[in-house]
């Protein structure tokens, strides 16, 4: 299991997330095929789900459709991050549920702030439950 699972195929972006999140404390793992995602999901059961929407294979919201409707990951927290950031890429992502939308350009700050907000509200969701 790792914390945050990051499905992004843009090298740079890629690299300094995992440094960010790293750093931050939670362990990280990644995928840079949209087709292999869910696949990693169910091996690697992380925390969250740091989701691109332009990845190759598949595409990122094709995927939140995807765990949405999957009883096992329904509820894992997924941050959509994109270059891809009008008001209707923001909607849909939120009409499928995305529990969080930032676009890029990023500020390394807002990433790990709501990495930190996602994360937080499953732990008290887990915490409440059990």
């Amino acid at each position: 299991m790792c914390d945050v699972l990051i499905a992004e195929d843009e090298p740079t972006i890629l690299e300094t997330l995992s440094f960010l999140l790293g750093r931050a404390g939670w362990s990280v793992a990644s995928v840079t095929d949209g087709a292999a995602v869910l696949d990693m999901v169910r091996r690697t059961r992380p925390g969250m789900l740091v989701l691109d929407v332009m990845l190759p294979g598949r595409s990122g919201l094709d995927i939140l459709r995807s765990l949405r409707t999957d009883p096992e990951q329904a509820d894992m927290p997924v941050l959509i991050l994109t270059a891809r950031g009008q008001s209707h890429d923001r909607q849909l992502a939120l009409d499928l549920k995305a529990d969080g939308f930032i676009s890029k350009p990023f500020a390394n700050d807002d990433v790990v702030d709501e990495v930190q907000r996602l994360l937080g509200q499953r732990a008290a969701r887990i915490a409440a439950s059990g």
